[in-house]
């Protein structure tokens, strides 16, 4: 069989598998790591529940994400997760899923890796979203996962902490509402709600535009200018005031 007519076959065997964003539809993007708890448990020296380090490193490779070529519109990471928006009108890969999904796991699971030189891998899945309202109850859905997980992560290693082993913490959790696990938590002495919002919360990372100090050669003045950074916001809203947060961002 000729090389030209062997490639023509491939060819039609990988566009027939293709899958692509629509027009007009907002593209996010959320990724995992994965085997991360046995990663943070067996490599990673990190404190329990929240290490500081670790979010650092994780907001750092969402940072990263905005600049690789996709137009970002807003980043959010809570644990060892990392979801972005991508404005509705890139075309970067001609909008093919498979695209997304490699270059954006691979370049995150490259850069966390430098960052605590070890083997971390992420995960990543595309998604299309046809309105701003879906848009907003999804990462407002992603930010109360990221509040449940965090209480629940609160008691499980208070409980630990404090003569429970794996088992018993896991049954005892399961079985405690909401306010039941605040209440444990301030039997221990801990106040949920005064614990840094970056734990119960996430952190979001967008685009904003800062005036900076300049210098213009050709008239030897100091000038400034406006230019364009990511600014990243650790004590992020909730509810219905994350909803209108969230929808200035979109709409600039």
């Amino acid at each position: 069989m000729k090389f030209e007519h062997i490639q023509a076959l491939m060819r039609k065997n990988e566009s027939l598998a293709e899958q692509y964003i629509l027009p007009e539809n907002f593209i996010i993007v959320r990724l995992d790591g994965k085997g991360f708890t046995k990663l943070t448990k067996e490599k990673l020296s990190l404190k329990k529940p929240f290490d500081e380090k670790f979010s650092e490193v994780m907001t750092a490779t969402t940072k990263h994400l905005f600049n690789i070529g996709f137009k970002v519109l807003y980043g959010y990471t809570q644990s060892d997760e990392i979801s972005l928006l991508i404005h509705k009108d890139d075309d970067t890969f001609g909008r093919k899923v498979r695209k997304f999904n490699s270059v954006l796991a691979g370049e995150a699971s490259a850069f966390f890796s430098l960052q605590f030189q070890e083997v971390c891998v992420f995960d990543c899945r595309t998604l299309a979203f046809p309105n701003q309202e879906m848009l907003l109850d999804y990462f407002c859905w992603r930010q109360e996962d990221a509040h449940r997980n965090s209480l629940s992560a609160y008691c499980y290693w208070t409980l630990r902490n404090n003569g429970f082993n794996a088992a018993q913490a896991t049954e005892k959790i399961g079985k405690l509402s909401q306010a039941d696990k605040n209440e444990l938590l301030f039997q221990y002495g801990i106040n949920y709600n005064t614990l840094p919002s970056w734990q119960k919360r996430g952190i979001g990372i967008y685009n904003t535009e800062v005036s900076k100090a300049g210098f213009n050669p050709v008239t030897q003045e100091k000038v400034d200018c406006l230019r364009n950074e990511l600014f990243v916001e650790k004590e992020l809203m909730i509810r219905e005031d994350y909803r209108m947060f969230l929808k200035g961002i979109f709409e600039k």
